[in-house]
């Protein structure tokens, strides 16, 4: 007979990035019918203080010579367009 393992159920923590065992944390919290587990309390009362900063993923960096060449343009410009005269 083979032996049954045990299967660990895990979650990221949407503050820190851990690795968050879903059967061993009793740190949880639920938004919009979505659990969200977290390893610590802190973490934890991070995400009830604004949890769309959590949410919401940052914006993808531009990658290389001309991703760098338009983020500092962006950066130069203030996010306005360029104008000829």
């Amino acid at each position: 007979m083979q032996k049954q393992q045990k299967q660990t159920i895990t979650d990221i923590d949407p503050v820190c990035g851990m690795k968050v065992n879903q059967r061993i944390t009793k740190i949880v919290t639920t938004i919009q019918g979505h659990k969200y587990y977290f390893c610590a309390e802190g973490c934890r009362k991070a995400f009830l203080a604004d949890p769309q900063k959590y949410l919401i993923p940052p914006p993808s960096k531009k990658k290389g010579l001309w991703g760098r060449y338009l983020e500092r343009l962006e950066k130069a410009t203030a996010g306005k367009s360029m104008n000829c005269h």
